[in-house]
């Protein structure tokens, strides 16, 4: 069998169209993620990534980067589908769960199913998973609205209501989220010798999110947003305070929500720390020829935003230039920008001196 004959089968086996789905595009992996948790949970980001990156490696014809295959697990970490969970064992450990089947209204008569069966059983019954849209990460349901809580229910399906769902943290300030997180620092234990460690330097740029790792070095004084490699399971979320590139005190993220991953924590403290900075990150709009925008970004945003975004837009995965884009409706650009400069105090890209001025008027106030 040729490489492209069995990749074919293999997407043939994840349900999904071989003539119009590729084995390594975004709903290719997140089709393969979901299948081998639905056997493998629960267990380590780091194991499952091992296991889909090994198992579909061979049969692609181009490159697969085990980082694509991170950025799609934790966009089905944000979207619903797997929980990320702390578990105390003689060690704390953040474990990967399988999230009961569930999906969102997202208008009347178009619904997102989230969740996971185990040993790769079913969502839907076979009619119903018909009808299923494969969109990226998401997976997208139309049905008549006036049956749909009755006919997803008998299958087990609990609704979520869209408030509960994205849920957010309160607004506030950067100045205050980074005082409250300092002030935990301060009363941290002492750090001890740390090995492996990984800073993401604020002093980088906002727009390139690889490039903001790197090593900690002597010159590095300061609080930090980092990450520790840890025995078993993927590399630990910290805050950590360094004196001429030494750790002084350390401190496991989250911290203020222990449901919620590591990284939303450390993405929205890193948000406020470069708006404070004068350089907040940044998001672009794209006008199209349609009714719609769309909102580029160059760095990760934490679940909370992920979730507004797929619940009012489209995601459309990596797309030229950035990261990863989202499609809005022209309607709603307006509340999608003044969400992320609120919550995460974005600025639009061409703006960003605008949106630093109004933080410094409000600290004045």
């Amino acid at each position: 069998m040729s490489t492209e004959e069995a990749s074919r089968l293999a997407v043939a086996t994840l349900k999904l169209d071989a003539e119009s789905v590729d084995l390594g595009s975004r709903e290719g992996v997140s089709a393969s993620l979901r299948r081998a948790a639905s056997f493998m949970c629960p267990t380590s980001p780091n194991r499952l990534v091992d296991a889909v990156f090994s198992a579909m490696r061979p049969l692609r014809t181009c490159e697969l980067s085990r980082d694509d295959v991170v950025d799609t697990l934790e966009l089905l970490v944000a979207s619903g589908d797997l929980l990320e969970l702390r578990r105390e064992n003689g060690r704390s450990t953040r474990l990967l769960y399988l999230a009961p089947p569930s999906y969102i209204e997202l208008v009347p008569g178009t619904y997102l199913l989230m969740g996971i069966r185990p040993f790769d059983a079913p969502l839907l019954e076979d009619d119903l998973a018909l009808d299923i849209d494969y969109e990226n990460h998401t997976r997208i349901l139309k049905l008549d609205s006036s049956t749909a809580t009755s006919r997803l229910g008998a299958l087990g399906l609990q609704r979520v209501m869209r408030k509960r769902w994205v849920a957010s943290p309160a607004p506030e300030l950067p100045k205050e989220l980074i005082g409250r997180f300092r002030a935990r620092l301060d009363v941290a234990g002492e750090a001890g010798q740390l090995d492996g460690l990984y800073i993401l330097d604020p002093l980088s740029s906002v727009r390139y999110y690889r490039g903001r790792w790197r090593v900690p070095v002597p010159s590095d004084t300061g609080d930090f947003v980092a990450r520790r490699p840890q025995a078993y399971g993927a590399d630990l979320w910290c805050l950590l305070r360094l004196q001429e590139g030494f750790p002084q005190r350390i401190i496991d993220l989250p911290v203020e929500d222990s449901v919620v991953p590591g990284r939303d924590e450390a993405w929205r403290y890193q948000a406020a720390v470069d708006a404070l900075s004068g350089s907040p990150q940044q998001f672009r709009i794209r006008q199209g020829v349609t009714r719609d925008a769309t909102f580029d970004f160059f760095l990760p945003l934490p679940g909370f935003a992920e979730r507004y975004l797929q619940l009012v837009g489209l995601s459309l995965g990596k797309t030229a230039g950035a990261l990863f884009s989202f499609r809005v409706p022209h309607a709603v650009a307006g509340e999608v920008a003044a969400f992320l400069t609120d919550m995460l105090w974005m600025a639009q890209e061409g703006e960003a001196s605008g949106v630093r001025n109004a933080h410094h008027r409000r600290d004045d106030r």
